[in-house]
């Protein structure tokens, strides 16, 4: 397995590089949530991202730096991946192929078509990334994966970086994980920010697979996991985040679907805020009391708002 190949300073070069294509965007504080978890609480709302989700900012850091933008980009992703790549490549005129679920939320998919791409669907049992290689090897282009490459990872370690730059030092940080890209980049800003900050990473119960990898020291793969986590339907974490997350990140926690989704209606009530549920898996941790967070400053990523209201209105 190849050593951590990002550090704390490519975090802060990408952020450099991509801030005049991203949001700065706001951390929010609710007086009723701290009284009701004990705990100061700040939450980085990459759910008011451009596109939605925190996924900007790695799409931006590795399109910035294509060496041949002329024969463009392929992607394969559930959703908000697809869209960061397809606004990247609008912004920057590249030409975008995006490789998505044919179930994939409505509102992802057509947001992915807003911005330009042409989608390619794939059904239950297909292999995505198959998939992409095969469009690879016929159209050629370069291939920009969700989470395991060094410059996606640099580009979302800079929502902790933003995050730290507000609040100062924290005692927790709580991340959504998929594949382990966010919490990879966000870890290194965090040690480099807070060294005593303990990073925690939580995914859905039914798609633990980083979580299985870090009790065990070693990549485990795991089935399609059946999770409304959409964005955290990995079957494990990558060569490059896994080490990344072995040497920065503490603890890896799980919630359930339906902590999942009380958490993430909890958010729009307290902090009006559209967060999905994906996006709601750290606040949910907390929320469950899956951590002693009582007087302590924790920091929680919101990672997207990319949800289907409908399915969302019919959930209630």
């Amino acid at each position: 397995m190849p050593g951590p190949a990002v550090s704390y300073e490519d975090v802060a070069v990408a952020h450099e590089r991509i801030k005049r294509y991203i949001v700065r965007t706001p951390v929010l504080s609710s007086a009723a949530l701290d009284a009701e978890t004990g705990a100061s609480v700040f939450f980085k709302c990459e759910n008011l991202q451009n596109m939605g989700a925190f996924k900007a900012r790695g799409a931006f850091n590795a399109l910035l730096q294509l060496q041949d933008r002329s024969r463009g980009v392929i992607a394969f992703s559930s959703g908000n991946h697809a869209q960061a790549v397809a606004l990247a490549g609008k912004t920057l005129g590249i030409r975008t192929t995006i490789v998505m679920p044919a179930d994939a939320p409505r509102v992802k998919l057509e947001g992915t078509r807003s911005h330009g791409a042409e989608i390619v669907t794939y059904q239950p049992g297909e292999n995505r990334e198959e998939i992409a290689k095969k469009l690879l090897a016929e159209e050629g282009g370069t291939l920009i994966p969700p989470f395991n490459h060094p410059h996606i990872i640099a580009g979302q370690g800079t929502a902790a970086k933003e995050l730290f730059e507000e609040t100062g030092p924290l005692d927790y940080l709580l991340v959504p994980v998929g594949g382990g890209g966010l919490i990879s980049g966000c870890a290194l800003a965090a040690k480099h920010f807070a060294p005593a900050c303990r990073v925690i990473g939580v995914e859905p119960a039914a798609g633990n697979d980083v979580t299985l990898s870090f009790q065990q020291k070693k990549i485990v793969k795991i089935d399609v996991p059946d999770t409304i986590a959409d964005g955290a339907r990995t079957q494990a974490p990558g060569d490059v985040t896994f080490p990344l997350i072995l040497q920065n990140v503490d603890e890896m926690l799980t919630v359930p679907d339906d902590a999942l989704l009380a958490a993430m209606f909890r958010l729009w009530e307290r902090l009006r805020v559209v967060v999905e549920p994906t996006g709601a898996l750290g606040a949910a941790a907390l929320f469950e009391r899956k951590l002693s967070a009582s007087a302590r400053r924790v920091g929680v990523l919101l990672s997207g708002g990319n949800v289907d209201l409908r399915w969302a209105a019919s959930r209630l």
